[in-house]
C-alpha cells in the first residue's frame, strides 16, 4: 500500500515525474496541496448543453460535445489532407476541428454520434468558429487511435464530469487523472475551522469538501462542498482585514481637533458656493476622526464631480489649524499640478502666507514634483520641513527620502492608489505616530468589494451632485458597420468648438515607443489591428476632420513640464481639442470641456469609461460622449458599451464592470503575479457568506486578536491569504 499523501508532498512522488514537471511549469503546481486545491471551473453532464455559441474567440476552451460529421479534403497550399470534424452541443451551436495531415485512424475515432472533451483555442475562419487540432478525451467505448484513452476515463464516469482550468500541454482528463491518484491516498489537513463556527453556519468537514468537489455524488454534495471552501476564502481573508482593523484601533495618532475661528472657518466663509448634504455630512464623519487619539483610515468614494477635493480640502484645513500639515498624493504629476491650482484658487489670500495682501493665520500650499528644478526643489522642500507648508502636494514622490515634513499629520490618497507596506512604512518614517489617512476614489464600489478588499477602511460615500453639474448624454458610435455615424461624430464635435467649447479624443495607445502603463499591447491575440494611438490619430485629424481647429496632444511619455503646459493651455482655452490617452481619466476639470469622443472604446474597461466621461459637462453646458466602436452588435464588447451608454449612474456601472470582471482581478490574485488559493468566492454571488464570514471574524478577533487559541485556523489563514495577498488586503 502506498504511503499517505499529505498537503506537502510532491506531486513527482505521485504521478511522475514527467507529469509533476508539466503541472510545475504550465499551472504553478508542486504540491499534493496545489492540485486538491487546483479546483473544477465547471461541470459538465453528458447530454446538458454547453453552449457552444456563447464562445468567444481567442478563448481557450474545454466544451463537452458531439460528432456530427467528419469530412476530409486535400489542403490547397501543401501536400497531404485536412480532416474537418464538426460537432455540436444539442443546441445549434457548433465547433470545426481541424486537423493537418493523413490521420485516417482519426477519421474512424471520431465517429459520428460520439461523445467527447474538446479542447483548444477558439479561432474564426469564415464566419465558422473553430479549433485547430484541438486535444481531446473521448467518452464510453474507447476507440483505436492514440487518443483513444479508455483507461483514463474513469474520472468522468460520474454525471458530472470536472473540467478544470488547464493548459495547452495540460488539459483537463489529465488534471482529472492526476486528481484521482493523488486523492485515493490523501489524508486531508485537520478542520481548521472552529467547530462551534462549522455547526452555527452548517457547513461540511474540510475533507468531505475537497473529495466532493473534484468528485461529487450529487449535486446537492457539491452545493455543500463548494460553500464550505468558499467560507474558508471569505473567512481568511475577513479574518485578516478584521486583524488588521483591530490593530489600526491601537495605534495612537495625535488627535487634530477642529480650531473655532481658525482656517476652515475662514474658508467655508469664502466659499463660492454651499456644500451638498452629503458633503456636510461626510465632513462631520471625517472632523471626528481627526479629533480621535487613532489614526483615522478612510475610504472616501463618490461619482466623477461629487466634489470629494473638497471634503478633502477642508479636512486638510483642520489638520493645519491644529498644527500640523497635510499631504496630497495624485498619481500623475498632470494632477498634482491641478491640484495645486485648483487649491490656490479656492484658497485665495488663505493660501498665500508671507505673500503680500495674505490673510491672517494663511497657511502656504506647495507642490513637490520630480520635474521641478534645483533651486525651486530646494525651495519647496525647505517650507516643508520647516513647517511653512500646511498643505503638501504632490506624487508618491513625497513619501521618500530626502522630502520630511515638520509635523504630518493627515495624508490624502487620490483616486485609488492605495498603499503598500512599504509606502505605511515611509509615512510613518514622516512622522513621530502614524499620520491619519484618507483615501479617495470616483470609481463607484460595490458594497461587497468595498466589504473585502476596503474591508479594513471606514467607508463615507458622496452620491450627490454639486448644484451647476450638467447631465451628459452617452451614445455608442457604430464605426464599422455606420461609417456615416464616425463623420457625424467629428462633424458634432466642430458644432461644439463652433460654439465656444472644447472637447477630448481619447486613444487607447500612445504611439511608437516603449510601452507604458496606461497602454494595452499594440496587438492582441487574436491578431485585431493595434488599438488606435495618439501620435497617429492627432496629425490625420489635424489634416483631415478637424482640420483648421487648435489640436492639443497628451500622454504619459512627455516630459512633465510639457504635459502641465499642455493642461494649462486646454483650461485657459488656447486649444479646441485635447488628443489624450486615459492620462485625463481622473481629476482633469476643464468647465468648458463639453464632448469627449472615445476612439476604440471597446478596448477600455466599464469603470475606466465612465471615469473618462466625467471629464465632460463639468460646468453649465450638458455634456456630450461619443464611444467609436468597431465591435459586432451582440458581441459582448458591444453590450457592455450599450451599458456604459445607458446610465450614468455609477453604482450600476461597478456592479456590471465586477460580473465582467475575473474574481481574481478584483480580489488581487493577479496583482503579485502568484498563484492564489482564493479561486472559488464571487463578489457578485455570495455576498451574503461574505457578511456572515465578517460577522464571524468579527466576533473572533474580538475574542483571540491574534488567533493564539486557533492555531490550525491561524495557520489555514496564512496559507489562504500569503504575504503578497496580505500586503495586496494592506494596500486599503
Amino acid at each position: 500500500m502506498s504511503e499517505p499523501a499529505t498537503v506537502d508532498t510532491p506531486l513527482k512522488k505521485l504521478v511522475g515525474d514527467k507529469t509533476a514537471k508539466a503541472l510545475a511549469t504550465h499551472l504553478d503546481l508542486h504540491t499534493a496541496g496545489d492540485l486538491v486545491y487546483h479546483f473544477p471551473r465547471r461541470y459538465d453532464e453528458r447530454g446538458e448543453h454547453t453552449d457552444i455559441r456563447s464562445l468567444d474567440v481567442g478563448e481557450q476552451v474545454t466544451v463537452l460535445a458531439q460528432v456530427q460529421r467528419t469530412a476530409v479534403r486535400p489542403m490547397r497550399q501543401r501536400r497531404g489532407n485536412l480532416l474537418e470534424v464538426t460537432v455540436g452541443d444539442g443546441s445549434g451551436g457548433v465547433l470545426t476541428l481541424t486537423f493537418f495531415g493523413n490521420q485516417a485512424w482519426r477519421e474512424r475515432e471520431l465517429r459520428p454520434g460520439r461523445w467527447g472533451l474538446f479542447a483548444g483555442k477558439v479561432t474564426e475562419f469564415r464566419g465558422k468558429r473553430q479549433l485547430n487540432g484541438p486535444e481531446y478525451v473521448l467518452l464510453g467505448e474507447g476507440g483505436d487511435g492514440e487518443a483513444a484513452v479508455s483507461d483514463e476515463i474513469e474520472e468522468f464516469a460520474g454525471a458530472l464530469i470536472p473540467v478544470y482550468p488547464a493548459a495547452a500541454a495540460v488539459p483537463t482528463w489529465v488534471i482529472a487523472r492526476c486528481v484521482r491518484v493523488v486523492l485515493d491516498t490523501f489524508t486531508p489537513p485537520d478542520d481548521p475551522l472552529p467547530g462551534t463556527v462549522r455547526a452555527s453556519r452548517k457547513l461540511v468537514g474540510l475533507g468531505t469538501a475537497l473529495t466532493e468537489i473534484h468528485r461529487p455524488s450529487s449535486k446537492e454534495e457539491l452545493h455543500r462542498a463548494r460553500r464550505r471552501l468558499k467560507w474558508d476564502e471569505a473567512f481568511a481573508v475577513q479574518l485578516t482585514l478584521v486583524q488588521r482593523k483591530h490593530r489600526a484601533a491601537d495605534w495612537p495618532a495625535r488627535p487634530r481637533p477642529a480650531q473655532p475661528g481658525g482656517l476652515l472657518d475662514a474658508f467655508d466663509a469664502r466659499l463660492p458656493y454651499e456644500l451638498t448634504a452629503g458633503q456636510r455630512d461626510v465632513g462631520v464623519e471625517i472632523a471626528a476622526d481627526l479629533a480621535a487619539p487613532h489614526p483615522m483610515h478612510r475610504l472616501l468614494q463618490g461619482e466623477v464631480g461629487s466634489g470629494k477635493t473638497v471634503v478633502a480640502l477642508r479636512a486638510m484645513l483642520q489638520v493645519v489649524d491644529a498644527g500640523g500639515q497635510a499631504a496630497l498624493l495624485a498619481p500623475t504629476e498632470v494632477l498634482a499640478a491641478q491640484h495645486h491650482r485648483g487649491m490656490l484658487d479656492l484658497l485665495g489670500p488663505l493660501g498665500r502666507a508671507g505673500e503680500l495682501g495674505s490673510a491672517d493665520h494663511a497657511t502656504r500650499v506647495e507642490l513637490v514634483t520630480g520635474s521641478l528644478g534645483a533651486a525651486a526643489r530646494r525651495r519647496a522642500l525647505g517650507e516643508v520641513a520647516s513647517g511653512a507648508a500646511g498643505i503638501v502636494l504632490g506624487t508618491h514622490a513625497l513619501l521618500y527620502e530626502g522630502v520630511d515634513f515638520a509635523d504630518l499629520g493627515l495624508v490624502v490618497v487620490d483616486e485609488q492608489h492605495r498603499f503598500g507596506v512599504e509606502q505605511r512604512d515611509a509615512l510613518r518614517s514622516k512622522a513621530d505616530q502614524p499620520p491619519h489617512v484618507l483615501v479617495m476614489t470616483a470609481t463607484p464600489i460595490p458594497r461587497t468589494v468595498a466589504m473585502t478588499v476596503y474591508g479594513d477602511l471606514e467607508v463615507s460615500t458622496l452620491s450627490q451632485l454639486p448644484r451647476g453639474r450638467s447631465p451628459i448624454a452617452s451614445h455608442v458610435v457604430p464605426a464599422a458597420e455606420k461609417p456615416a455615424y464616425l463623420d457625424r461624430a467629428w462633424r458634432r464635435l466642430r458644432e461644439e468648438v463652433t460654439a465656444g467649447h472644447q472637447a477630448y479624443v481619447v486613444c487607447p495607445r500612445i504611439g511608437e515607443g516603449p510601452a507604458s502603463d496606461e497602454e494595452p499591447p499594440p496587438v492582441d491575440d487574436n491578431g485585431r489591428r493595434p488599438p488606435l494611438a495618439v501620435t497617429e490619430v492627432a496629425p490625420l485629424l489635424a489634416e483631415g476632420p478637424l482640420h483648421g481647429l487648435r489640436i492639443g496632444v497628451l500622454h504619459g511619455r512627455l516630459p512633465a513640464d510639457e504635459k502641465d503646459a499642455v493642461m494649462r493651455s486646454f483650461a485657459a482655452g488656447e486649444l479646441d481639442v485635447l488628443v489624450a490617452t486615459t492620462v485625463i481619466e481622473v481629476g482633469v476639470d476643464v468647465p468648458n470641456a463639453t464632448v469627449m469622443i472615445v476612439l476604440d472604446a471597446d478596448r477600455f474597461g466599464v469603470s475606466q469609461l465612465h471615469q473618462l466621461r466625467g471629464r465632460v459637462g463639468r460646468g453649465s453646458a450638458a455634456g456630450l460622449c461619443l464611444l467609436v466602436s468597431e465591435a459586432a452588435e451582440g458581441s459582448s464588447a458591444r453590450e457592455r458599451l450599450d451599458a456604459v451608454a445607458s446610465t450614468s449612474d455609477g453604482f450600476k456601472l461597478a456592479e456590471l464592470d465586477l460580473e465582467q470582471r475575473r474574481e481574481g482581478d478584483v480580489l488581487g490574485a493577479t496583482q503579485s503575479g502568484h498563484r492564489s488559493h482564493l479561486r472559488l468566492l464571487s463578489l457578485r454571488r455570495d455576498t451574503e457568506l461574505i457578511r456572515d464570514a465578517r460577522a464571524e471574524a468579527i466576533t473572533l478577533v474580538e475574542d483571540d486578536p491574534e488567533l493564539t487559541r486557533n492555531p490550525a485556523l491561524a495557520a489555514s489563514v496564512a496559507a489562504l491569504v500569503d504575504e503578497d495577498r496580505a500586503e495586496y488586503l494592506e494596500k486599503g
